[in-house]
């Protein structure tokens, strides 16, 4: 797993599965923010910084993660949620494991019952599927939502440059937003995936006019047409794309979703 495509602002859920024939079926959740370590991790045992519930019981397979959260705190609360469906309030319907379900099974159908259920439903998530032998079909009806992609292959976080030292290299190039009229950074500009479209905007200016048909209540849309040139969106698209995961950028990406949600409440 040392190779694979970058993620810029990696936040991800994992799902191993045991291959150790004593334990075998037997799954652990975990959330990281570099995959390719942590299962080192887990395998290397607890000294080397895995968990007590996979400590000694390898070796372990990375077979699924789930990526693309705001941050690590959105991350964790998924985690948990997946670790504990049945305390979950949102997961109430899903029901407990029936008896000859295996473990691996169960996960899977808890996940895929989270991916349609809010708050996840509306994420720019993405299931990514690590290891080929193990793929598996969501069940009928409970395929991932439209707007979250099924990749395929390892994932790396990007590496963090260094943050530039005072002077000139700290000037920043600004644009002005499309709808609101006001500056943007380069940093922060939001644009359309038609290369042809000029669009350039504040994420929240985007999300509020992309949300002014949905009603009330909404913090993140799903998907809604250009303010420029009018092509319909889908809101985990265009964030994969200011996140680098489909163009290099130059900048250093920063976190701005805890200060979207914080401005939009």
């Amino acid at each position: 797993m040392t190779d694979g495509e970058v993620v810029e602002d990696f936040y991800g859920v994992y799902l191993l599965l045991c291959t150790n024939p004593k334990y075998r079926g037997r799954t652990y959740i975990g959330f990281t923010v570099d995959p390719n370590r942590r299962i080192k991790q887990h395998n290397r045992g607890v000294r080397a910084g895995g968990a007590h519930r996979t400590s000694n019981r390898g070796p372990w397979e990375m077979v699924l993660i789930i990526h693309g959260f705001p941050n690590d705190i959105s991350a964790l609360r998924f985690e948990w949620a997946w670790q504990h469906p049945e305390r979950s309030r949102r997961l109430r319907e899903v029901g407990k494991k029936k008896a000859r379900e295996l473990r691996y099974d169960f996960c899977l159908r808890i996940l895929a019952n989270m991916l349609r259920t809010r708050p996840w439903a509306r994420l720019p998530l993405t299931v990514r599927w690590l290891q080929q032998q193990y793929i598996k079909e969501f069940p009928a009806g409970l395929e991932p939502p439209i707007h979250m992609p099924v990749a395929y292959g390892p994932v790396k976080p990007a590496r963090v440059k260094a943050t530039p030292s005072h002077g000139s290299e700290e000037i920043e190039c600004l644009e002005i937003c499309s709808i609101c009229g006001e500056t943007v950074k380069k940093t922060d500009v939001m644009r359309c995936l038609a290369s042809s479209c000029a669009l350039a905007c504040h994420i929240i200016c985007l999300a509020k006019y992309m949300l002014k048909d949905e009603g009330t209540g909404m913090l993140l849309p799903v998907e809604g047409p250009c303010p420029a040139c009018g092509i319909n969106l889908l809101w985990g698209d265009v964030v994969r794309l200011k996140r680098g995961c489909y163009q290099c950028q130059d900048e250093t990406q920063e976190d701005h979703w805890a200060d979207f949600l914080s401005q939009v409440t």
